[in-house]
């Protein structure tokens, strides 16, 4: 009987952190994350900063600037929207429960791109702005402007393009007007909702786990993933008495994110109990 040959394996793409070098910076906390910034979100004191300065693919961070701009646009959360071709991901081919002639409020569309990080919700948040998605993602482009955020451009509402990229301190400065809007608040940290479709319920659930941790009080968060960015994670939370914004980029393994944010609870929170926080800084020459 003749041998079957095994199946090929496709490597897996580098993200741009590992092809700029990033991974080669080694930092106290030994964090999987290459880029990450601490600061406290009242007095801007950087606790912990690890090549901030690097701009990288951010993924879905980007629906925390959708959400921005749907919600300062004042249009109505009740509206109906539509799930249509336009909507499908050519980019990276991700799949979707919103099948193509999906309605849900905009409010509700809102919620699952947050929450669940819903490709199709997001971009259809962007087709139905006035203007439609190029008038939307200009919009994006200026609010980033108006905030200051040199370091940044968006391409797209959902992060699916590795064209919409940030840096760390940028991303921080997102936060920190993300968290200016209860709504984005709320719907960031919501751990389930489901949604009726036609006749059926589909059940949604968070991305971040750490929303159902105890040891944690955060008041908004957004995660994101695709091959080019690695995994990222945004928060807000309170930590030994502190209001802090957290941002991780370009994590290489599925929960090292998530490990990452309890490596730095658990310093902050030891640190705490004793002398006064000194700050982390590490740094790869710029590239």
């Amino acid at each position: 009987m003749a041998r079957v040959a095994p199946a090929a394996v496709e490597a897996a793409r580098p993200s741009f952190g590992q092809l700029y070098g990033l991974h080669e910076t080694s930092d106290a906390l030994d964090l999987k994350s290459s880029v990450a910034l601490v600061l406290d979100q009242d007095t801007d004191e950087v606790l912990l900063s690890k090549n901030s300065q690097a701009v990288l693919p951010i993924a879905s961070i980007t629906k925390l600037m959708t959400a921005l701009v749907v919600s300062e646009a004042g249009l109505p959360h009740d509206e109906w929207l539509t799930v249509t071709d336009e909507d499908i991901d050519t980019e990276k081919g991700s799949r979707s429960r919103l099948k193509v002639g999906t309605q849900l409020t905009r409010g509700e569309m809102l919620h699952l791109a947050l929450m669940s990080s819903e490709n199709r919700a997001a971009h259809a948040l962007g087709r139905h702005y006035p203007g439609g998605l190029p008038a939307f993602v200009a919009a994006m482009n200026r609010k980033a402007v108006e905030l200051k955020m040199r370091d940044t451009h968006f391409n797209d509402p959902t992060g699916l393009s590795s064209q919409n990229q940030s840096s760390a301190r940028d991303l921080a400065t997102l936060v920190k007007a993300a968290y200016q809007v209860p709504l984005i608040r709320e719907l960031s940290t919501s751990p389930e909702h489901a949604v009726a479709v036609g006749d059926r319920q589909l059940q949604y659930r968070t991305t971040n786990n750490l929303v159902l941790n105890p040891h944690w009080e955060i008041g908004l968060q957004k995660t994101g993933y695709i091959a080019e960015a690695g995994r990222c994670l945004v928060m807000q939370a309170r930590l030994a008495g502190r209001k802090l914004i957290m941002v991780f980029l370009d994590s290489a393994g599925k929960y090292s994110r998530l490990g990452d944010a309890e490596r730095v609870r658990r310093w902050l929170t030891e640190a705490s109990g004793g002398s006064a926080i000194s700050p982390v800084s590490t740094h790869l020459p710029r590239y």
